[in-house]
C-alpha cells in the first residue's frame, strides 16, 4: 500500500481514524499521568497529617491562657527557693544557719559548689553541687538532714556518709555525716 492510498482509505473512514487516534491519544495520556498518582498520594497523606495537627493545635489551644497563667504561678513559687551559683557567701550562709539552728558543727570551712550542665541541654535551672560534712550528736545530725531536704532550697542528696566521729570504741559520742547534695539553681 502506497501513500496515495493510505490517505485515500483514512478519509473514506474518518469514524474510525477519528476513535482510532482518541484511542491512542488517551492510552499515551493515561501511561503519563499515572506516575502522578503516587505522587499526589504522598501530598494528600502530608497535607492531611498537617490538618490534622492544626486540628489538635486549636483543640489544646483551647486552655492555653489558663496553663500560662499556672506556669507563671509556679514559677513565681520557684523562683524564690532557686540559688545562685555566683553567690558563694550566700549560698554558704545557708548551711551555716540550719548549723545554728540544729546545733551541729560543720566540719568544711567552705562549701565546694560546681554547676553541672550536660552538654546541647538548654536550660535555666541547673544543679548546684555541695559537698558538706557535718559533726554532731544522732538528733542533730537528723535535723540538719530533714531542714536541708525540707529548707527553702530544693534539695537533692546524692551520696551521704555517716560514721562514728573520734576514736572512742563505744556507741556514744558524735557522729560525722558527709553529704554530697543539689540544690537547684541557676549558673
Amino acid at each position: 500500500m502506497t501513500t496515495p492510498e493510505l490517505i485515500a482509505l483514512l478519509r473514506k473512514n474518518p469514524i474510525s481514524v477519528g476513535c482510532a487516534a482518541l484511542a491512542l491519544g488517551l492510552t499515551v495520556w493515561t501511561y503519563l499521568d499515572s506516575d502522578e498518582e503516587p505522587k499526589l498520594a504522598s501530598q494528600l497523606e502530608q497535607v492531611s497529617a498537617e490538618a490534622s495537627r492544626h486540628a489538635a493545635n486549636i483543640k489544646n489551644a483551647a486552655q492555653l491562657h489558663e496553663q500560662l497563667n499556672a506556669l507563671a504561678a509556679a514559677r513565681a513559687e520557684i523562683e524564690p527557693r532557686i540559688v545562685r551559683a555566683s553567690e558563694l557567701a550566700q549560698n554558704t550562709q545557708y548551711f551555716y544557719k540550719i548549723e545554728s539552728e540544729t546545733g551541729t558543727k560543720i566540719d568544711i570551712q567552705r562549701a565546694n559548689q560546681t554547676v553541672t550542665i550536660k552538654p546541647g541541654t538548654k536550660t535555666i535551672y541547673a544543679p548546684v553541687t555541695f559537698s558538706v560534712a557535718v559533726e554532731g550528736e544522732y538528733p542533730a545530725i537528723l535535723e540538719f538532714l530533714r531542714r536541708v531536704e525540707h529548707g527553702v532550697h530544693f534539695a537533692r542528696v546524692t551520696s551521704c556518709t555517716l560514721n562514728k566521729s573520734g576514736t572512742a570504741l563505744d556507741r556514744s559520742g558524735p557522729l560525722r555525716l558527709v553529704l554530697n547534695l543539689e540544690l537547684l539553681g541557676q549558673p
